[in-house]
């Protein structure tokens, strides 16, 4: 796969100090995405942390995938920063199979087509 080198991944903290080994574990997880749907142009995942918030709900992960096509988004809510990376990453790849799957019975079904409203009438001489 040579387009590899095409694709772009945004990785942003939101009250969030983003340290080199969470932004590479962000990377890692990423890549799944990647090798599974060459069509992808960007992927943007902010991680925000909001320490008022009951504990299980602290750290926030947010995904959005620009593809060719509708725009996917997901946000998953955990208590530990790297679990919320790995819930949001499950999700969007999920998110992605199932959008494939649909593309791929709607490629295969059978269109019915009634013929005789689209011909225009044409009277013999």
């Amino acid at each position: 796969m040579n387009s590899q080198n095409n694709h772009e991944l945004i990785v942003s903290g939101i009250h969030l100090e983003l340290t080199p080994s969470l932004k590479t574990f962000v990377k890692e997880k990423a890549e799944r995405l990647f090798r599974h749907e060459e069509r992808i142009v960007r992927i943007r995942v902010e991680l925000e942390c909001d320490p008022k918030e009951a504990v299980g709900t602290r750290f926030k992960a947010k995904g959005h995938i620009v593809i060719h096509g509708p725009d996917m988004n997901a946000t998953v809510e955990s208590d530990e920063c790297h679990k919320a990376v790995s819930m949001l990453i499950d999700k969007l790849d999920r998110m992605l199979a199932r959008r494939h799957q649909l593309y791929r019975v709607k490629r295969h079904r059978a269109h019915s087509i009634d013929l005789t409203d689209a011909l225009p009438k044409v009277e013999a001489v």
